[in-house]
């Protein structure tokens, strides 16, 4: 009897964030500072609430100020699990 098994393949979502890098001095990791605006559900008062993550930055290529897009990954140290996607916005000035 032939019996066909088929793989159930998951797929993962990964989170995405977009954040501002803070802090380059560590080796091949970079601190991103990820700000979310939220609205308070009793005085409906807006606000700003921030937090950093470490991301891991293979190429070393990303410098402070830049806008970075990084995503989840599986745990490379004690404090990161995101791996850097790509740099939104490059701080580099454009010569005219």
């Amino acid at each position: 009897m032939n019996i066909m098994f088929m793989e159930k393949t998951k797929q993962i979502k990964k989170r995405k964030f977009t954040g501002t890098v803070v802090k380059t001095a560590m080796n091949k990791t970079i601190s991103v500072l990820v700000v979310e605006k939220r609205v308070h559900p009793k005085y409906g008062k807006a606000y700003k609430q921030g937090r950093k993550f470490h991301v891991h930055d293979e190429k070393q290529a990303a410098k402070e100020g830049e806008k970075v897009v990084f995503v989840e990954c599986r745990p490379l140290s004690k404090t990161k699990r995101w791996r850097l996607l790509e740099i939104v916005k490059s701080t580099e000035k454009v010569k005219k």
